[in-house]
């Protein structure tokens, strides 16, 4: 399956934390970069972070740095989002995406259109 599956969303209050986690197959794991996006119902989809394949170069969008932080275990083929205080506007649709490349060069990982295999979501909800 090409298709990366997220898990870990849920309801939460404002102030409190989840961990989204993201697997995907060898296939589609292997050398790629991988992000993760938001949408918020009547908005378009958003950036939130990315992390190159070695997992050393991390990018997070103004709005969630210092508060979310992005992880990988390459051994296992997954990708993690950790969420600290949480805000009712983070509410939203998650999606993991991954991209045929290894590395990202300038702004491009947040671009949308850098990312080859996008996950079907996963919900999180913060209540004020």
């Amino acid at each position: 399956q090409a298709q990366p599956v997220e898990s870990g969303g849920g309801l939460v209050q404002a102030g409190g934390s989840l961990r989204l986690s993201c697997t995907a197959s060898v296939r589609t794991f292997t050398g790629s970069a991988m992000g993760w996006f938001r949408q918020a119902p009547g908005t378009e989809r958003e950036f939130v972070a990315a992390i190159n394949w070695s997992g050393a170069d991390k990018y997070y969008s103004d709005s969630v740095k210092d508060r979310f932080f992005i992880s990988r275990d390459n051994a296992e083929n997954t990708v993690h989002l950790q969420m600290n205080n949480l805000k009712p506007q983070d509410t939203a649709l998650y999606y993991c995406a991954a991209s045929r490349k290894p590395q990202f060069y300038g702004p491009s990982y947040s671009q949308s259109s850098e990312y080859n295999y996008w996950g079907q979501g996963t919900q999180v909800t913060v209540s004020s």
